[in-house]
Formats: structure tokens, C-alpha cells, sequence
């Protein structure tokens, strides 16, 4: 058993001689698991897939910066400056989904499992059914996040002053959930029971769906860029803090009246957070660039990869929860084998 002090009195298990190191060669935003081959995608332009043997490829998607991607487990979608939306398949096979006629950037993406998907571009938000029926909705300000509910099809719609949840297959008024400040990201829990989003300021704002009661989840030093629901959707643990913040929503209340767990503090914030699809566990990337599996029972630590300066910026388990993806900034990335 090898021992690391990351700051603290504490020692941990390390399986940093386990990682395979993963040279992506760019900067890296996120990463996805499409079967056993991880898909770093870049800042600029290009997606690497690292097989398991630790084999690297890259494919262009876009010609210009990628501004964000969301993933099924089937496919990749992204969105670029270069106004388009691109699909890319586990073969590393591209195909263009939408062009924005205006040439905006398209600044957010979700996937619904039926096969629909949603993006914006500005104020706009675009819905297209797996019939390849279109259908938009223009929001009061800049779309800053997309989330489509887990039963039926509803999208909840991000921005300036709360959210937009709509049904774009229905003539009903869209449903508005005001919150002042402006939300940059939103997530539906699991059981369709809460919404919560993230905002500019370092803060989350959760309703409960049912009675749109409202959920106060403040406390972060820093803003909140990455959320990842537990097994079952029992706690959603999210970054912003020198501590993996998770709040329970085991019961009907959600975290309402309840103190979040704090679990693997570090003199670093963490930057990035992926719970383990099957296990009470998540991996935690921080901002002088360690990695972290923790389980959530007792909080207890093994430590991934070893603080290296730079912040870790993409985390991503596969399916069967036999592989951990991690990249930094830099792309100085690894794969780790349970």
C-alpha cells in the first residue's frame, strides 16, 4: 500500500501505478465513454479516442473552437463557433445534424434517450425528435443550459432570471421558474422530482417540481461548473469547493433543511466530478490537477493521479463502471482499470 499526503494528516491508498497514461496532445473540456474507448473532446476543433490498450486517434469535428458536448453512451454531439452541430458514433464517424442559418455559435447541447436532441444558438433554443421534427422556442435572454426531463419530452431551458421548462410537442404555455441571477447550467434529477441549476454566482438554486418549491444550495467559494447525480440519484455531488460538496435527496424534500456532506477536502478546489453508474463512489478532479475515487459512505479516499499543477478539466466513468477517464487542462491525461 503506497501513502500520499495531499495536505493532510491522512495518508490514502494509491493506484497511481495502475493509471495508463493518456498523452492527449490538446487541451481537453470534456471526455465520454462510447463502449470501452474513451473520446476526449478538445477545445479546438478536434476529438482524440483512446482505446483501453491506450492507442490515440483524433477526429476533426468542427473547424473552429468546440463549445460544448453532450453524450448518450451512443453517440457524441457537439456544438462549434462555426454555427454547427456534429454527431460523432463510437466508429469515429461524423455527421452534421444542424447548421445554425444565422452562422451563431452553438453554445449548449442535450441528448433525450429516445434519440431527440436540443441545442441553442443565442436566445434560441431547437428541439428535433428522433422523427426529425424541428421545433424552437426563443428564451427572454441567452440560452445558458439545456436538460431534457427523464419521462416524456420536456426541456428545460436555462437563463437570465430562472427556467423555461418547455414541451415542444404539446401547445401548452411554457412553464417559467423564476429565480433572479442567471443560471449557466441545469440537470433533472433522476426521478423527475427536482430541478436544480447552477449559477453565475458561486451557487446552485433547486425546485422541487411538484410544488415548484424552492431549494437554496449556497455556501461554494467558487462557481459550481460540474454536477453528477449517485447511483439511484440519492446525492448529487458537484465542484466549487476545496471539498466534494453532495447534497441528499433521498427523501421527498430533497436536500431542503438538510446540511450537503463535504468529503475529500484539499488545499485545491475541485474542478470536475463523475459518480460511479453503479457504486457509492466518485471521482473528484481538483485544481492542482489530483484525481480522487471517494465513496461516499465514509468518505473514505484512493488517491488517482498525484497533483501535477495543472486543474483537471474531464472525468468520465463507462457504462459498466470498469474504466475512469481523466484529462487535464493540457490534455495530460490517463486511463484507470477497476
Amino acid at each position: 500500500m503506497k501513502e500520499f499526503d495531499p495536505g493532510e494528516s491522512a495518508s490514502i491508498v494509491s493506484v497511481t501505478d495502475k493509471v495508463r497514461p493518456l498523452p492527449v496532445g490538446m487541451a481537453v473540456s470534456s471526455v465520454h465513454f462510447l463502449g470501452d474507448n474513451a473520446f476526449f473532446v478538445g477545445t479546438e476543433e478536434k476529438v482524440s479516442i483512446a482505446t483501453p490498450a491506450g492507442e490515440i486517434s483524433q477526429v476533426e469535428v468542427h473547424f473552429a473552437a468546440i463549445l460544448c458536448a453532450a453524450s448518450d453512451g451512443k453517440r457524441i454531439v457537439t456544438g462549434g463557433d462555426d454555427g454547427k452541430l456534429v454527431a460523432l458514433n463510437a466508429k469515429g464517424e461524423t455527421s452534421a445534424l444542424a447548421t445554425d442559418a444565422k452562422r451563431r455559435w452553438i453554445d449548449c447541447v442535450a441528448l433525450h434517450p429516445d434519440g431527440a436532441f436540443a441545442w441553442s444558438a443565442g436566445k434560441t433554443a431547437f428541439v428535433r425528435s428522433g422523427k426529425s421534427e424541428e421545433k424552437s422556442f426563443d428564451a427572454p435572454s441567452t440560452v445558458g443550459g439545456l436538460a431534457f426531463a427523464p419521462k416524456g419530452l420536456r426541456v428545460a431551458i436555462a437563463h437570465y432570471g430562472g427556467v423555461t421548462l418547455w414541451f415542444p410537442n404539446m401547445a401548452a404555455k411554457p412553464e417559467f421558474l423564476e429565480w433572479a441571477g442567471s443560471h449557466l447550467g441545469v440537470i433533472f434529477s433522476p426521478d423527475n422530482k427536482f430541478l436544480i441549476t447552477a449559477m453565475h454566482e458561486p451557487a446552485l438554486h433547486g425546485w422541487r417540481l411538484a410544488d415548484i418549491r424552492h431549494m437554496r444550495m449556497s455556501g461554494y467559494p467558487g462557481r459550481v461548473r460540474s454536477m453528477s447525480w449517485s447511483v439511484g440519484g440519492k446525492g448529487l455531488a458537484t465542484s466549487g469547493a476545496d471539498t466534494v460538496i453532495v447534497w441528499p435527496f433521498t427523501g421527498k424534500d430533497g436536500p431542503m433543511g438538510k446540511e450537503p456532506a463535504m468529503l475529500a477536502p484539499l488545499q485545491a478546489r475541485v474542478t470536475a466530478v463523475a459518480c460511479h453508474p453503479k457504486q457509492d463512489i466518485v471521482a473528484a478532479g481538483y485544481s492542482d490537477g489530483t484525481v480522487l475515487m471517494i465513496r461516499l459512505e465514509d468518505g473514505a479516499e484512493i488517491l488517482v493521479r498525484r497533483n501535477k499543477g495543472v486543474a483537471v478539466a474531464a472525468l468520465a466513468w463507462n457504462a459498466k463502471g470498469t474504466w475512469l477517464a481523466f484529462a487535464d487542462e493540457e490534455g495530460d491525461g490517463g486511463l484507470l482499470e477497476l
